[in-house]
């Protein structure tokens, strides 16, 4: 695949030159389009997400990057309603479907994005991609009708990046800052269910649904910038809060996306009669402005219904309003590393709302 490739540019396009090398060979392939140092970023944070997330549940996995953390990331699922993932019906490809779910978790962040697919694009999936407002591609491989299509996005533009599904890293990472090398080991801790074995709360019981949403939420957080919270639900990221300095903005941010993601459902936004020539991007702002024109009484109905909802952190909670705050937009079920000084504290108050809290004693930070 080749040693070094040049990029368009830097991080902003006054940075550059800018290259992307690596030894013996990248790991990737251009198929099409002219990566940036932003792109590659996001691509390659991209491919580990779903390709752990694959690995984790045995499902395809997508994932849609923006500014190098997830705007949303899914396992294979139900497309329901259709309308609110922005289709009249749920596709028949499980990767298009993952995509779908992927994009679904905040359509307005996802405007621009990267895509991660963990197995062989096919047509149906790169035709979602072809409607959607989207800069690229990294997949394990692709059809032939899926690349042609891809091919024509953008005017010709559209990145697609084949990565190397056998490809392993070096254990040690390096970066640079204002001169200084920083290195580091790489995390290649492995997220799965035995994460989930300490419970301190009252309620203990993780039904096997929750066990794959916290699982799915732990694996998201790790490639979200910290500090960060992710909320799933039916195997789909609902909710992040991303790159925040207090962990208790991560929680409103995540919430606030979450009830969002539910109040698409509502009947009366799902079944939206919108104007089939508005561009997507148009669409999606319009039915964030019917939502916020509900009425109040309508809104508390709807949200009554956001239950179950699984989250992750990826440090610990230090008081107790992060948990207030989840308990508001329907968490249940809660999976964070512990070892705050008031980790008692917030047992007490995961007590009393009867969230199921599990320990992971895993920190999930992401730079």
């Amino acid at each position: 695949m080749g040693r070094e490739i040049g990029l368009r540019y830097g991080i902003n396009p006054d940075r550059g030159p800018a290259r992307a090398w690596s030894e013996p060979d990248l790991p990737f392939a251009v198929l099409n389009g002219d990566p940036s140092y932003v792109n590659l970023l996001d691509a390659l944070n991209a491919w580990q997400l779903v390709r752990e997330l694959r690995a984790a549940t045995g499902s395809p996995a997508a994932a849609s990057f923006k500014h190098v953390s997830p705007a949303g990331a899914a396992i294979a699922g139900a497309v329901s309603p259709p309308g609110a993932y922005a289709v009249r019906s749920a596709p028949a490809s499980p990767l298009a479907a993952a995509y779908l779910r992927a994009r679904g978790a905040d359509r307005l962040a996802s405007f621009g994005d990267i895509a991660g697919f963990s197995e062989t694009v096919d047509a149906e999936t790169a035709e979602v991609l072809r409607r959607e407002v989207s800069d690229g591609a990294i997949a394990p491989g692709y059809e032939p009708a899926a690349l042609a299509t891809l091919r024509r996005k953008r005017g010709g533009r559209y990145l697609v990046l084949e990565i190397d599904p056998g490809y392993e890293p070096q254990g040690i990472e390096r970066r640079d800052v204002f001169g200084v090398t920083l290195e580091q080991g790489r995390d290649a801790h492995a997220i799965s269910e035995a994460l989930l074995d300490k419970i301190p709360t009252r309620s203990c019981e993780i039904p096997s649904q929750a066990r794959r949403d916290l699982v799915v939420a732990l694996i998201a957080a790790k490639y979200t910038q910290s500090n960060s919270v992710v909320m799933t639900k039916d195997g789909q990221a609902i909710g992040v809060g991303a790159g925040q300095q207090s962990r208790v903005a991560c929680v409103r941010l995540a919430a606030d996306k979450a009830r969002t993601w539910w109040l698409r459902r509502n009947p009366q936004i799902a079944t939206l009669d919108l104007d089939r020539s508005m561009s997507r991007p148009d669409r999606d702002n319009a039915i964030d402005e019917a939502i916020r024109r509900l009425g109040a009484a309508e809104v508390g109905a709807w949200l009554g219904g956001l239950r179950d909802v699984a989250l992750a952190s990826d440090g610990f909670f230090p008081f107790r309003d992060n948990v207030d705050v989840s308990a508001s937009a329907g968490v249940r079920y809660i999976a964070q590393p512990g070892g705050s000084e008031r980790d008692a504290e917030i047992v007490a108050a995961c007590d009393e709302h009867g969230i199921v809290m599990a320990m992971t004693g895993v920190r999930l930070f992401h730079h």
